[in-house]
């Protein structure tokens, strides 16, 4: 499944296509994908210009001159392609196959700007829905959803105030989409790498018996937002289907530090440590031993 870098670089390459722009044309090939379309897709669409563009977590949020909100999600498969004058921008190179018109294009957006923006799916996990803009918080997509990890309300502060008392696994309470919104196992393995975090130490112990954050919880969420910056700049990972949306590739997958690299030497200069998996929660967890102690 794509990661907020993913998503977020996503969104960074429709913005353009179609904020500003309105829906002429809506194709809707099938009635569901991983759910049904809300009533009357096509029709509540057709007509309405994209005010804005934006993301919560792994949603893509297009505000609608209606008052409603296109909400998308690309399940573990979607993809967008953005064509104009003939010319059409994928999103890089796939390692599962483009499964052609009609196969797995399954909704096709006619744009007044002359751009076409078409949904593919092959594996049908993705979804879209349409919600009133002042509902979108209480909604069910979003209803306890956490902070969202690149806005000003991470901090030290925020970390000890969601972490204190657990004795949940700190990698497990990073992923908790009802505490932090948009983390993924692999950026999660990143962040805990590079602040010496082990996954296994208690969330707890990012909390002093005064309820304030250590100086591990501080760094922690410098890292995690510094770690989500450069993957976004880069295009994101392009692991499994998920590249540029402006059709090159990312290349942050070239910088991970632990993620995927199991039984190879660390990177830290001088450790001899190597690199280790372990499961946790059905998921693969990267390491170091020895830059990861738990203390």
């Amino acid at each position: 499944m794509p990661e907020l870098p993913e998503v977020e670089t996503v969104r960074r390459g429709l913005e353009p296509a179609m904020v500003g722009a309105r829906f002429t044309r809506v194709t809707q090939r099938r009635p569901d994908l991983r759910f049904p379309f809300p009533e009357r897709f096509s029709e509540r669409l057709e007509g309405q210009e994209v005010k804005a563009l934006g993301r919560r977590a792994k949603y893509l949020l297009a505000d609608l001159s209606s008052g409603e909100v296109l909400v998308m999600h690309l399940g573990m498969s979607g993809r967008f392609l953005v064509t104009k004058d003939g010319a059409t921008r994928m999103p890089g190179e796939f390692h599962h196959e483009h499964g052609g018109l009609g196969a797995h294009d399954h909704v096709v957006f006619g744009l007044s700007n002359g751009t076409t923006v078409t949904y593919n799916d092959a594996r049908r996990f993705g979804f879209m829905d349409l919600v009133p803009r002042q509902e979108i918080e209480t909604s069910k997509h979003f209803a306890g959803m956490g902070i969202e990890p690149l806005g000003n309300e991470l901090s030290g502060e925020t970390i000890a105030r969601l972490f204190a008392g657990k004795r949940t696994p700190l990698k497990a309470a990073l992923l908790d989409q009802r505490l932090i919104a948009g983390l993924g196992n692999i950026y999660v393995c990143e962040a805990l790498f590079r602040t010496g975090l082990h996954p296994e130490a208690p969330a707890g112990s990012l909390v002093t018996k005064k309820g304030e954050p250590t100086d591990k919880a501080r760094q922690l969420a410098d890292v995690i937002r510094d770690v989500l910056s450069e993957a976004v700049e880069a295009g994101g990972s392009t692991l499994r289907d998920h590249a540029r949306v402006d059709g090159s590739l990312g290349y942050f997958q070239h910088s991970f530090r632990v993620y995927d690299r199991e039984s190879e030497p660390c990177v830290t200069p001088g450790c001899k440590g190597t690199v280790t998996r372990l499961v946790q929660s059905g998921r693969s967890t990267f390491y170091c031993p020895e830059c990861q102690k738990r203390s």
